[in-house]
């Protein structure tokens, strides 16, 4: 293989990792809104420990997927130094910004949070969670506002060889990133709710005396998923004429690419028909009492994070030859490097993304085995055991 087939290779297994990271994380950080919410206007114990239970399992999620962001930052210099060089200017600014929100606010207002338990007013706690989920958001905002960039290059000018940022506002309506934005949303929303389904139907499959807790778990998690699922497959489809309009290759390249658009509208048609037929189950907790549909649950946990990498391949492998769409190619943004070493470091980052994504998945294994805790107890910050 080139030096240019290596490093893509990299690029898309490392951003695929740590793509399903940030996805349950903003999932759940959603649905923790609402349990924290109904929990400070109500003061209902079951609230507080439902928002305890599933706020272990996000922190240990986003605590792993900071790691993999990290590493994934390293590529931009390792491999793609034309990039940086040609339209660092430009596609730098909202990368900038997503590191000071994600890095610093982000994180910031989580470890305020973990470690506010009974030590904060409630609605002081809870504000500091609206902020960690805005924070979040707005990580993912600036993401998809330099990945716009990527795929139809607004705000600039030329000055040289090199592309200088001329018109911030430019970046900001992309056509192509508020479209995918919307998309990318709704998508983390589904993931989040198809997860507190899957998880909650395991627990009655295990017949876990928790009857009430996870109901309410299980209900929240079907209702988020016939709500988010329609606008998620609606923001996809309104990409389309986008697309047509400024990347006219990429829907030529569709049998080159087909397939994995396909699976992705598959999946997505089938959580919206599932989720909906699952909505009158619901009542009368006829659900709960029968085994096949909830070891469906189960088994769907996995299929909007597969939904999303496919997703993610359409829009990326649709944009070459281009890196840069029409200003950039890939294979000249490629780092001047031994095809030996970007080899090395696919080897050694393939392998650390592979670790921490089993340390994600066990970790989160024994928390969805250990269940929520009986009595909350008077000041618990949230620490995760290992």
């Amino acid at each position: 293989m080139s030096a240019v087939d290596l490093a893509r290779l990299q690029f898309a297994l490392t951003t695929s990792f740590h793509f399903l990271f940030v996805l349950l994380t903003l999932g759940l950080v959603t649905l923790l809104v609402v349990m924290q919410t109904r929990f400070t206007i109500t003061g209902a114990p079951v609230h507080e420990r439902m928002t305890r239970f599933w706020g272990r399992i996000y922190v240990i999620n986003y605590a792993l997927g900071i790691v993999t962001g990290v590493v994934m930052e390293f590529q931009f210099g390792l491999n793609w130094s034309g990039l940086a060089t040609y339209a660092g200017d430009v596609f730098g600014a909202p990368l900038a910004l997503e590191t000071l929100i994600a890095f610093f606010l982000e994180s910031t207002f989580l470890g305020l949070w973990i470690f506010g338990w009974g030590r904060l007013h409630r609605w002081v706690h809870l504000a500091l969670l609206y902020l960690t989920a805005l924070t979040a958001f707005a990580s993912a905002f600036w993401i998809m506002a330099a990945n716009g960039f990527l795929q139809h290059p607004v705000g600039y000018r030329v000055d040289g060889n090199v592309l200088r940022l001329d018109d911030f506002g430019a970046l900001l309506t992309n056509p192509t990133f508020t479209s995918a934005f919307v998309h990318v949303v709704f998508a983390a929303i589904t993931a989040g709710g198809v997860f507190l389904t899957g998880v909650s139907a395991y627990h009655f499959i295990k017949r876990t005396p928790e009857t009430d807790f996870f109901r309410r778990s299980l209900r929240m998690g079907v209702v988020t998923t016939a709500l988010a699922t329609p606008v998620l497959i609606g923001a996809g489809f309104a990409q389309f004429p986008v697309i047509a309009a400024h990347q006219p290759g990429k829907t030529g390249a569709v049998p080159w690419i087909g397939a994995p658009l396909g699976f992705m509208i598959l999946i997505g048609m089938g959580l919206t028909v599932v989720s909906w037929l699952t909505l009158p189950l619901l009542l009368r907790d006829a659900v709960i009492r029968m085994r096949f549909p909830l070891y469906l649950m189960v088994f769907g946990i996995p299929f909007p994070f597969a939904a999303a990498i496919f997703g993610w391949m359409f829009r990326e492998i649709g944009r070459q030859p281009w890196l840069v769409y029409g200003l950039l190619r890939t294979e000249d943004a490629v780092s001047h490097v031994d095809v030996s070493q970007i080899l090395l470091s696919l080897v050694v980052f393939t392998s650390l993304f592979v670790v921490l994504a089993c340390v994600d998945w066990a970790l989160i294994a024994r928390a969805v085995r250990r269940g929520p805790d009986v009595e909350p107890a008077p000041v618990s910050p949230l620490v995760v055991t290992l």
